[in-house]
């Protein structure tokens, strides 16, 4: 495992086609995928491996039994928690290595429970337009890593594969 790398943390993903291509982005902007279960469906399932292609050798994804396991595993990683409830837009803050983004599950976001213990400031919100309930979580993931990845100056980055 790396440790200068963003860390995407999926708590109870319930969608294999999303979380097929949040591998795919994490392979493509060199980002570290955890799930944390349980999950909704079978990681053999066709439709995660025809979302994430041929980039899952490409990304590395570490399963959790539990978000305790993830906590006792990274005690001293920062971690930015998503909520459509937050006022704090992700482009407020800066980020670093080793920055965890955690993200709920498609059908009700993050329980409180947990966004209870990440601190308010630490609670990130993608906009969107009045009247909407939310983002696909993919396209949510994909803003905020490379908005990180962005900041760090786009490390690691080079032209496409052949």
């Amino acid at each position: 495992m790396v440790e200068d790398v963003v860390h995407i943390v999926l708590y109870r993903p319930e969608i294999p086609y999303n979380t097929g291509n949040i591998i795919r982005l994490c392979a493509n902007v060199g980002a570290e995928l955890h799930l944390i279960h349980p999950i909704g469906f079978d990681l053999t399932e066709s439709k995660l491996r025809r979302a994430s292609l041929d980039y899952s050798d490409l990304t590395v994804v570490t399963h959790h039994k539990n978000y305790q396991a993830y906590l006792d595993k990274f005690p001293s990683r920062r971690i930015f928690a998503t909520s459509a409830w937050s006022k704090n837009f992700y482009t407020e803050h800066e980020y670093g290595d080793n920055d965890s983004f955690l993200f709920g599950p498609e059908s009700a976001g993050l329980p409180e429970e947990i966004v209870g213990t990440i601190p308010p400031e630490r609670r990130i919100l993608v906009p969107m337009a009045p009247g909407n309930r939310s983002l696909n979580i993919a396209n949510s993931v994909s803003v905020i890593a490379y908005e990180s990845w962005r900041q760090r100056g786009f490390e690691g980055a080079g032209p496409p594969r052949e």
